[in-house]
């Protein structure tokens, strides 16, 4: 364990992923010697709390990053395809939490549970997966390892946080104006950039990221790609389709999952119950089962509603349920750090 401390900089500082960071970094004792916080123009001078002092936001500039150890980059994919390379050149490591980098081949696509030594392998930036992915894989890594996985059919159900807080702010102006009788105009949702907009107050939205020529959303395909990158297994055949729900915080996840091997349910429930990281609730009887109003605020993955399939039985169903702004985004990354830091020379 390295006695040493880092320099330390967060780009995005003041967005919800970032402020997750930052209490994160603080709460968790990170050694730091010097912290800084870097964003757009538009936050810059803002103060931000940090062990007991107020350090103002600065602008993040290519050489904002001189004499940073460690960068932690939550500002957008254009943000960090633009500043990471410069943050690598002036030595740091860089833990980007965009897609910016997460399918480069010299990147490692990392969620500590799952593929830590991969972290050893990086050229200066390490990515962090999308946050539907991250706990997906979590929670299926210990049975892969034990059984193998041919298939994985995966449905979402997505908090609006994981869209910013513009959505969330979205969600609660639509939910006041219906229960007051109003109308809603949707100004967000599905996708900023695109011309048509829907209704997410007491709805379903199946759509997450644009449309891809293949039918899937970026977000799908995010899921397809990263699970493959992330177990290195390319033959395992994954299925997606992800829906955005008036949730806050906590993805939750139907996942069903075809096993190369035969398994007993008691034997899954064990493997799901001593996996790092993760948490089996899974009391049918006792209607207990993971809820993301209860997983909101907290750091691992929830596993239920653990059943073999009907039609197969190699199938096996599972309920995940995950805080996409923590183990879906800052805490994953702040692991990373972590990890970095104790095999430091």
């Amino acid at each position: 364990m390295s006695n040493r401390k880092f320099n330390v900089a967060v780009v995005g500082a003041t967005g919800a992923v970032g402020e997750q960071i930052v209490n994160l970094l603080e709460k968790r004792d990170f050694p730091v010697d010097k912290i800084k916080f870097l964003s757009s123009p538009r936050s810059a001078g803002t103060l931000i709390s940090f062990k007991g002092q107020q350090i103002p936001v600065e602008i993040a500039t290519p050489d904002s990053f001189e004499g940073i150890d460690i960068a932690l980059f939550s500002a957008g994919g254009d943000v960090s395809k633009e500043l990471a390379p410069h943050a690598v050149r002036h030595g740091a490591v860089c833990i980007d939490n965009t897609n910016a980098f997460r399918m480069d081949p010299t990147a490692p696509l990392v969620v500590p549970e799952v593929n830590s030594d991969k972290i050893a392998k990086h050229q200066g930036i390490i990515a962090n997966p999308n946050c539907s992915t991250i706990q997906m894989v979590a929670a299926l890594k210990p049975l892969y390892d034990q059984y193998g996985i041919s298939r994985i059919i995966v449905s979402t159900y997505q908090a609006v946080s994981g869209a910013g807080s513009r959505a969330i702010d979205e969600l609660n102006r639509q939910s006041a104006a219906i229960l007051n009788g109003e109308e809603v105009q949707p100004d967000l949702l599905p996708v900023g950039s695109l011309p048509v907009k829907h209704q997410i107050a007491f709805n379903a939205i199946p759509q997450i990221d644009k449309f891809q020529d293949n039918g899937y959303t970026l977000e799908e395909m995010k899921m397809v790609l990263e699970t493959k990158k992330i177990l290195d297994d390319e033959s395992v055949d994954v299925t997606a389709t992800c829906v955005r729900i008036p949730v806050v915080y906590g993805h939750s996840e139907s996942v069903y999952v075809e096993l190369k091997k035969d398994y007993d349910v008691e034997e899954i429930r064990n493997l799901l119950a001593s996996a790092p990281g993760v948490t089996l609730v899974d009391d049918p009887a006792a209607q207990l089962y993971p809820l993301a109003s209860e997983a909101a605020g907290k750091p691992d993955v929830f596993v239920g509603r653990v059943r073999r399939d009907l039609g197969n039985s190699r199938g096996l169903n599972l309920w995940v349920v995950s805080d996409n702004l923590l183990k879906g985004a800052a805490w994953n990354a702040v692991q990373i750090a972590e990890i970095i830091a104790a095999n430091a020379e």
